[in-house]
Parts: structure tokens; sequence; C-alpha cells
């Protein structure tokens, strides 16, 4: 029997990625009409070398391709972004088969809404950082940027003056986002992964989600997704919100994320203590943190309750569009297994002295283009 050349490294890893693509095509024609999703043919995938464009629709080679560029040096959900982008041209010209319309226009359009993407009025977007560069801010751009100066003084080595930096910036989040309900302001959502894809979560991911849920302001669910490094399909913790609530709620995650490693580092030193009682000090960590939050006084609100969570699911038209984005929702059940109490609380008074501040860097990823 010959024996089969073994892939190198970079091969194993196109291949996966070009797997998961396919995986999410699946996934993306799952609830597109009957009508149009019996026409729809899955195509080719390719990764090519293309530095000026992101991904193409070839209709007359049936094929997806997508810049080999982007897709290495870019999160799973932006791939995915750009994947649905393509397929909707897919659909406009092999179910829809409309061909007298500008390759952006209102069938188009209807494409993007079947496919649950995002569909850009041009053929470029910026990153919420690119537009906070920009010299026109929006009012909602110029609370993160206060934002993130209150997080800068939250730095500080006076312990005192740190931890009031970080309660103003967290108050101020609030009375913005209950001032805009308040208004009935325009404002768009968008949604973004939060770690990477994986085929196992451990027990203080689905308790940090719950903390992001309750007070900043988003929306979280687990979704079914690809996990490039496996070759299989895992899960991966997506939130929904206004640009600015999911900028600064996945900065908290980063930003708890890293504290939980650096703190469990010093703490296990000696202890050489195992992964599961990693999750008790975790979990302890951001039940401290929860019990800080909590200690947030209230804003008043004309809204009927001033519950944070309350006033958070009153967002009508946040939840028209996580119903869009995801029509069919279930629930997860966990059980908790048995905990050591002892490093669970050793956790919690590490995370009641938790002061989220600006430290991490922020990386800015060039302009690109859609075709």
């Amino acid at each position: 029997m010959k024996r089969q050349n073994k892939l190198s490294p970079e091969m194993e890893l196109e291949r996966n990625i070009l797997l998961g693509l396919a995986c999410e095509w699946d996934i993306a024609i799952w609830d597109v009409p009957e009508r149009y999703k019996s026409r729809m043919q899955k195509p080719f995938f390719r990764l090519d070398d293309s530095i000026s464009r992101l991904g193409k629709w070839s209709s007359y080679k049936k094929e997806i391709g997508l810049s080999r560029d982007f897709v290495l040096n870019h999160p799973w959900d932006s791939v995915r972004d750009v994947l649905r982008h393509e397929m909707a041209h897919q659909l406009v010209s092999q179910a829809m088969r409309v061909s007298d319309q500008t390759s952006h226009g209102p069938a188009f359009k209807e494409a993007c809404r079947m496919l649950r993407a995002d569909s850009y009025s041009s053929g470029s977007y910026k990153t919420l950082y690119q537009r906070l560069e920009d010299d026109t801010l929006t009012e909602d751009d110029k609370i993160l940027v206060r934002v993130k100066k209150l997080m800068a003084l939250a730095q500080s080595k006076n312990e005192h003056e740190a931890e009031s930096a970080m309660l103003k910036a967290h108050k101020l989040i609030e009375r913005h986002n209950i001032d805009l309900l308040n208004t009935e302001k325009k404002r768009n959502y968008t949604s973004i992964f939060l770690g990477k894809p994986a085929l196992r979560r451990f027990r203080e991911e689905y308790t940090l989600s719950r903390l992001l849920i309750d007070f900043y302001f988003v929306y979280g669910i687990w979704v079914c997704t690809w996990v490039v490094e496996k070759g299989k399909e895992g899960r991966v913790l997506e939130i929904i919100g206004t640009p600015q609530n999911v900028n600064f709620a996945s900065y908290v995650y980063d930003f708890v994320r890293n504290y939980i490693d650096a703190q469990w580092n010093v703490y296990n030193q000696d202890k050489k203590l195992g992964r599961y009682r990693k999750t008790d000090f975790a979990v302890g960590i951001i039940d401290g943190f929860r019990s800080k939050l909590n200690s947030i006084p209230r804003e008043t609100t004309t809204i009927s309750s001033t519950s944070r969570a309350l006033v958070k699911h009153e967002d009508i038209k946040m939840k028209e569009y996580i119903r869009h984005r995801h029509p069919k929702i279930g629930k997860i059940k966990r059980g908790c297994l048995n905990q050591d109490e002892d490093v669970v609380n050793d956790g919690i008074e590490l995370g009641k002295k938790l002061v989220i501040h600006k430290g991490i860097e922020e990386t800015k990823n060039s302009r690109k283009f859609l075709e």
C-alpha cells in the first residue's frame, strides 16, 4: 500500500479554512426561502493572493474566492462576514437571477437580508477604530472617546482615584444608553465574536458572558461556527449591540480574561492546582467584579424600571435585529461540578479589586474593498 504524503502545516491550515468556508456556506443558506435555496449550488472555494479586495464571486467559475492575506490575518467572524457578502452576490445572480441592477443595488441588499449579512452601502467599510480617527465623529462615538479617557485615568496608582474613574465610565455608558431609549434616537447594531471558536468551553466563559449581558448593554449568544485549528465545528460567543457598546464590552471581555490569567499564574505558582480549580478561581473573580458593579448607584430614568437588565431588554429595535439575525434561538443548560469554595472565595476577593482601565493595545486594520 502506498503511503500518503503528509500535508505541511501551511497546507493543512488552508485545507481546514476551505472546509470551514464550505461549512459556513451551509449554515448561512439554511434559512434562505426554499424558492431561492433550491437554485443555489454549492460553489468552489479558493484562497487567492489578492491584496486589493477581500473576496469575489465568479458566476462563470461558480467560485467564491477570498484573499489569503485577509483570511490568515483576521478573526473568523470577519472572514464569515466577507463570505456572506460574496454569497449575496451569488444569490442575486444564481437564485434571484437579477442582472439589470448595480452590484450593490436593491436585489443585493435583499440577498444580504436573507443571508443575515451586513450590506454595505458601498464596496468598502471601516473598522470602528478607523471611524473614530475621522475628523467628523458622531455624538455616540464621542461618548466612546470620553469613556476611553476615563479608562486612561483608571490606570492611576492611587487606588481610590482609579476606581472612581472606572465607575464614572460605567455610569456614563449607562446614562448614554438610557438617554438613547428615552429619545428613541436612531441607532445601528453590529455583532462580533469574542475569543476564538473552540470545541470545548469552560464554565467561567458562560459566567463572563452573563456579566457582559447584565452590565454592558449587549446581547450574547453562543453560535455554531468553524474551529479552523481543529478542522471541526465548535462554538463561540457572539455579542450584539450598538457599535459603541460592542466595542466596550469586547474590551472588558479581553481585560477580564487577561486579569484572570495573570492572577492565576501568581496564585497557582506553588499550589500546582488543575484546570478545574482555575475555573473555580475565574468564576470567583467574575462574581467579585459583579458585586463591585452592583454597588454603582443606578441612574434614575422615566422607563418603568431602573434595572439595568430590564432597561437593556426594553430596546425593542435591538430585539428585532436579534430575531432577524438569529431566528431560532435555543437555551444551553449548564451543570456545575464540585467546586473548591476556598479557591472561589479567593477569586472573589481579587475580583472586588479589579479595575478596568485602558491598557490593551488596539489593532487597526487597513481599509479593504469588497467586490
